[in-house]
Formats: C-alpha cells, structure tokens, sequence
C-alpha cells in the first residue's frame, strides 16, 4: 500500500459539483483519505479560458501506479472527459493528475511519477503541501516547499474548503 498524492482540476461545467463528485469517487479506492482546500488559480499555458479550481488529495492505494492512473481516467470520463476531443491545455471538465505515488519514481509510456511539472506548479504544491507539508521530492529529496518558496504569485488564491471543513478528512 502507498500513500498517493493526487490533483484535480476543472474549469468547465459546474466545476465545484464536477470536482467534489469526483473526490467522493476517489474516496472509495482510497484509504485516509486527506483533501486540500480549494483554489482558484489563473491558466498557465493556454491562457484565453476560464480559471481553474483545484485541489490535493491524499489517500492509501493498494494497487500500481497504472491502476491508479487507468482508476484517474475512468473517473475523468464519467465526468464528462474525451481527451481524444480536447485542446491540449485546454478546458477540461475534470483533470485528475497522479502527482506523487508513495516514493516511487515512473518513467513509462503515458505515465511519469513524479508529475513532471509539479515543482513549477504553485496550483500544484499549494494544495500539497497544505495536506502534507513535509513533502520531498523522491528523486532529489529537495523539500517541496523549497520549489514553493521558488515560484512567483501565478494566479492562485484559496476559496474554500470543498465539503465545508478546513483539510477535510475522511
């Protein structure tokens, strides 16, 4: 069993019920499961689109790195994503984002553990480390905090909690 580090992002359709369903369906692979608050944060990449809502959640997974991923994708397209259709950096309905897989490094086709852009990401690490703030990265054993400290304001201010209570935890 591994402690899993997960993002999910929406910003199309009613992103908060889209992303808290989505949450509850995760909820049920996971074990202790733990849950950032909510941020708004401006896009990066493609920027003519509306901002994102995100969040980080943690929780214990008994299975492999390409379950989880093929369990995120799953969850992705019962909540309304075709990436066969979409712009790449795009609106998306529900992007689920396998962030960090206990202390394991992935390099495999379609899949990379940890995220490649998670330490250059404020939307990202934010969220983490609010859930889990002694973080390190598997590779370098660099505190992600450190790589927070590093970034500039990119668009990101904290909402809220999802279910009503500040770290919410199952």
């Amino acid at each position: 069993m591994a402690r899993v580090f997960l993002g999910l992002g929406s910003n199309r359709g009613d992103s908060l019920a889209i992303i808290r369903s989505a949450v509850d369906e995760l909820s049920r692979s996971l074990g202790g499961v733990a849950v950032s608050s909510v941020y708004l944060t401006k896009p990066l990449d493609l920027e003519d689109q509306d901002d994102f809502y995100n969040l980080a959640m943690s929780g214990d997974f008994a299975g492999t790195p390409r379950e989880l991923l093929e369990l995120a994708h799953a969850v992705e397209a019962r909540h309304g994503r075709d990436r066969s259709r979409e712009v790449p950096k795009g609106p998306r309905t529900l992007d689920v984002d396998i962030e960090l897989f206990g202390s394991l490094v992935v390099r495999e086709d379609g899949l990379e553990v940890p995220h490649p852009r998670l330490a250059a990401r404020r939307f990202v690490l934010e969220p983490l480390l609010e859930i889990a703030p002694e973080l390190k990265d598997p590779e370098t054993g660099e505190p992600y905090a450190a790589s927070l400290r590093l970034l500039g304001d990119q668009g990101i201010r904290k909402i809220g909690s999802l279910h009503g209570n500040r770290n919410d935890r199952r």
